[in-house]
């Protein structure tokens, strides 16, 4: 069975999320008529499931995070999802924030993914971003940075974690006067 043996390749897969391309790279299948057919089989099946156009999932215990960067690229997790995590915020949002070229807010299922608009020389700069698992993640530093940005009176609510030195070398990627200045504000209060 050649079908059985295109879904085990697609489970050897690390991955949890896998698009369009992912799977006809898995596949080895350049005709994407084929791909599609084979793709709604599955789907049809309960093999795979749909969650948006071109993403699917093996099953439904999959990352999240990995999911909100497949939707668009590149993007990475950023704001106040890595902010939360750092404790740097105490906040809970239940949405994933995820920078990326567009603005959006995506309901897939039960989760919701918001994403927010860096310029580009920003969003292709990999400094401060870390590749986990099976997606980019801004560090603490680069996350801060990334908020300032796009909200400048944001309010955080623990700073002390804070590698201010990172902060500074990283706050050249955003080439912003105004950044630096509210970034040594920030690094004041927070001493």
């Amino acid at each position: 069975m050649a079908t059985d043996n295109l879904i085990a390749k697609l489970y050897a897969s690390p991955k949890t999320i896998l698009t369009t391309k992912d799977i006809a790279l898995i596949w080895g299948e350049t005709n994407k008529t084929n791909l599609f057919t084979k793709i709604k089989y599955y789907a049809n099946q309960g093999s795979l499931i749909r969650l948006s156009r071109g993403i699917f999932a093996k099953d439904s215990d999959y990352d999240v995070k990995e999911l909100a960067t497949s939707i668009y690229t590149p993007s990475y997790i950023s704001f106040e999802t890595v902010l939360r995590e750092a404790g740097i915020i105490f906040q809970h949002q239940s949405a994933t924030f995820v920078a990326g070229s567009y603005s959006a807010t995506k309901k897939i299922g039960e989760h919701t993914v918001v994403f927010r608009k860096l310029k580009e020389s920003i969003l292709y700069n990999s400094q401060g971003i870390k590749h986990e698992k099976k997606y980019s993640i801004a560090s603490p530093e680069r996350a801060v940075l990334d908020t300032l940005y796009l909200a400048p009176k944001f309010y955080f609510d623990n700073l002390h974690g804070i590698n201010w030195d990172v902060c500074f070398e990283l706050s050249k990627i955003y080439d912003n006067k105004q950044l630096v200045k509210r970034l040594a504000t920030y690094q004041k209060y927070a001493q």
